[in-house]
C-alpha cells in the first residue's frame, strides 16, 4: 500500500521531534551537580572559584551554600546533600569528625572592625567598643568570628556589650550598613568585599587571633571525584591568588 505523500513527511517530523526531545532530556540528566557548604566570610571567593570549576567542567554545576560555620556543620549533620564544606575556622571542621575525608588549610583571617560610611561614631580601635553607648554587634560565640571576638576580648581585657549576637558574618554587615550599629566586627576580607558600604578601622590586637580555614571532601558525598577536585582547586595556584586578592593570609 502506499502512503500519501503527506502523511509520510508527518510521521518523519514527529518521530525526528521525538528523537530530539529524548536527547535534550538525556543531556540534561547527564549534568552533574556538585555542592559546596562554606562559611560566609567566602561567598566571594568561592563564588568565583565555582565559576572557574564549572569552566573548566563542562556538564557540571556547582551549587554553594554560605552561612555560619557552625550552622552549615549543623545541616551536615543532619543529613544536608553537601559534597565540600569549607570553614571559617578549624573547630567546627572538627565537630563533623569522620564525616571530613581528609581537611587541609587553605587560608587564615583576622579581625577587623566594620563601622557605617564615615565612621559617624568616631571608632579608633578595639577598646572603644565597650565605651558606654557604643551600638556593637558581633557574631554568636558558636560562630568562629564569634569565638575569636571572645578570644580577643579575653586577651586585650575588653569587655563588649553587644547590642545583638549574629549568626554569620554577613548579617553582621547587614546591621552595620542599615544604621542599626555604630560598629560590627567581622573579618578583614568581609570589610574588603564591602567596598564603600562601611568603613574599615583596624586594630593593632588584630593579630594576635588568627582563624584558619580547613576545606574539606565530604564522606558519601554524590560526587566523590568532583568534590576532591574542587578541594584541589582552591589548594592550587589559582585558588590561592583568588583568596590572596581577597585579604586572605596564608594558612
Amino acid at each position: 500500500m502506499i502512503k500519501h505523500p503527506v502523511i509520510a513527511v508527518g510521521i518523519a517530523v514527529a518521530v525526528t521531534l521525538a528523537l530530539a526531545g529524548c536527547g535534550s532530556a538525556s543531556g540534561q540528566g547527564d549534568e552533574q551537580e556538585l555542592t559546596v557548604f562554606a562559611a560566609a566570610s567566602l561567598t566571594d571567593t568561592f563564588t568565583r572559584l565555582a565559576e572557574e570549576f564549572e569552566k573548566d567542567h563542562p556538564g557540571v554545576k556547582v551549587t554553594t551554600s554560605f552561612g555560619g560555620s557552625s550552622d552549615l556543620v549543623a545541616q551536615i549533620e543532619d543529613g544536608a546533600p553537601a559534597d565540600v564544606f569549607a570553614s571559617a575556622d578549624t573547630k567546627n571542621m572538627d565537630k563533623l569528625g569522620d564525616l571530613a575525608t581528609d581537611p587541609q588549610d587553605f587560608a587564615s583571617n583576622t579581625l577587623e572592625i566594620a563601622t557605617p560610611p564615615g565612621n559617624p561614631a568616631k571608632i579608633t580601635g578595639f577598646q572603644d567598643l565597650a565605651e558606654d553607648g557604643t551600638k556593637v554587634v558581633v557574631c554568636a560565640a558558636e560562630v568562629p568570628c564569634g569565638s575569636a571576638t571572645a578570644e580577643m576580648e579575653t586577651k586585650t581585657g575588653v569587655d563588649i556589650e553587644p547590642v545583638s549576637e549574629e549568626q554569620s558574618v554577613s548579617d553582621v554587615l547587614a546591621k552595620v550598613t542599615s544604621g542599626d550599629a555604630d560598629a560590627g566586627l567581622v573579618y578583614v576580607t568581609d570589610v574588603a568585599a564591602a567596598g564603600d558600604t562601611v568603613t574599615g578601622v583596624e586594630f593593632e590586637e588584630a593579630d594576635q587571633v588568627v582563624n584558619t580555614y580547613p576545606i574539606s571532601a565530604l564522606e558519601g558525598a554524590d560526587e566523590t571525584d568532583l568534590a576532591q577536585e574542587f578541594v584541589d582547586l582552591v589548594l592550587s595556584e589559582t585558588g590561592q591568588k583568588v583568596l590572596s586578592d581577597a585579604g586572605f593570609g596564608q594558612p
